[in-house]
């Protein structure tokens, strides 16, 4: 144990002692502060992300040309000549757009706009918008219907989520919920990665340097292993503690510096507080360690397999396909339903459970559930080490042979 210890504290020191660790306990809170200022700013000034854009209309259908309004970045007019001599202008400007509107414009996909270079979901948005409107308000007039009353009566109602508990009611605040999962989803999606594939170099450098054989003259593959694994999780957590702390006070500085009472940074900021950021933090560093050991271990043993890096594509596929698979799926749909079956069911296997579940923590999880996943998670990590431990023993003392599948079977069931 003192052997693994030793392990431990090398790994660990080695790695905190780097400038570079240093600088990006620092950088990272502040990138993170810089990018939220600039995607807020962004969201908010969407509409002038491009250029001027004039609009040649060609209406057929008469319905249309004299309906259309100008916004700050689309100029409509009418086409004033034929849709083959505006083709051969739009060949030399690329801020000249055609839009073709047929006397059929109502059968799907006759309405078209041409121009020189691909048009943005942009512009082709507010033609579509402006288009419905119109056509609304064409067919309004058809059924003798007033515009302008169906519009004064017009509602516009928002529904409020309201959670009940045993001590009355609150605010579900669904939406933040929502965004403190995916943002934990992929956290731990880009933690296993790094910190894994941290391992598995480390593992193929001492190979490589021939330095392994040296350690193993005085610990056993195993113990090597785990000390390995265990220093470079104590170096994630130490990374991640302080782009915590980091990360809370220079947002709580920022929203007393640069925002009003009312302004949006101290709603966001009195928004996470109705958020229970401990359980969630909690759950967070299980899943990141359970996470890391069961991945880390894997990442282990296909580094002791290989002579170098560009060998290890053939076997990194397969171990994280599954982490991947689930990345996917919870920025697309488990967000949306974090208690479907498919939620809870990848939630409880061991190599989908540290993304999917991070997913459904802040929606609420039942105990039982979370029992069961963490049990899991747990076994699923203890198996893992103990598969990768037993071709690690054999490969990280194998130099210049072409490892497939088949020979890390053999490996597997080698006696001591």
């Amino acid at each position: 144990m003192n052997k693994v210890l030793l392990i431990i504290q090398r790994e660990y020191l080695t790695r905190v002692r780097k400038r570079s660790f240093i600088a990006m306990i620092f950088v990272v809170p502040g990138l993170i502060l810089v990018m939220g200022f600039v995607i807020a700013l962004v969201a908010k000034n969407s509409d002038k992300l491009t250029g001027m854009q004039a609009i040649n209309v060609i209406d057929e259908s008469g319905n249309f040309i004299s309906k259309f309004h100008n916004t700050e970045n689309i100029r409509f007019k009418p086409g004033g000549q034929s849709l083959e001599a505006l083709k051969a202008i739009t060949k030399h400007d690329e801020n000249l757009l055609i839009l073709s509107i047929p006397a059929d414009y109502e059968k799907k996909n006759n309405v078209k706009v041409f121009s020189k270079k691909k048009t943005s979901l942009i512009v082709t948005g507010e033609i579509e918008k402006q288009m419905n409107e119109i056509a609304i308000n064409n067919g309004m007039l058809k059924h003798h219907i007033d515009p302008d009353i169906l519009r004064s009566i017009k509602s516009n109602i928002s529904v409020n989520a309201v959670e009940v508990t045993d001590t009355g009611t609150k605010d579900a605040n669904v939406g933040a919920n929502m965004g403190v999962g995916i943002a934990g989803a992929i956290l731990i999606y880009l933690s296993l990665f790094i910190y894994g594939a941290q391992v598995m170099r480390g593992v193929i450098e001492e190979k490589t340097s021939r330095i392994i054989e040296v350690i193993i003259s005085s610990v056993k593959p195993f113990q090597l292993m785990l000390g390995k694994i265990i220093g470079v999780g104590l170096v994630g957590l130490t990374q991640f503690g302080a782009w915590i702390v980091l990360s809370v006070i220079s947002t709580k500085i920022a929203g007393q510096a640069f925002s009003s009472p009312q302004g949006s940074m101290m709603s966001f900021l009195a928004i996470l507080q109705t958020i229970p950021l401990g359980y969630i933090l909690a759950c967070f560093l299980f899943y990141f360690l359970s996470g890391y050991l069961l991945y880390s271990a894997l990442f282990a043993a296909v580094g002791s397999a290989v002579d170098s890096e560009t060998e290890t594509q053939q076997f990194m596929f397969p171990i994280t396909l599954p982490l991947l698979f689930t990345y996917i799926l919870s920025v697309s749909v488990l967000f949306r339903a974090p208690d479907s079956a498919l939620a809870v069911w990848l939630s409880m296997i061991p190599f989908t459970s540290p993304v999917a579940m991070m997913v459904r923590i802040p929606f609420g999880v039942p105990g039982w559930q979370l029992a069961i996943s963490m049990g899991l998670m747990i076994a699923g990590f203890l198996f893992t080490t103990w598969v990768a431990s037993r071709i690690y023993r054999v490969g990280v003392l194998m130099y210049g042979k072409k490892v497939s599948f088949k020979e890390l079977s053999k490996w597997f069931f080698y006696k001591e």
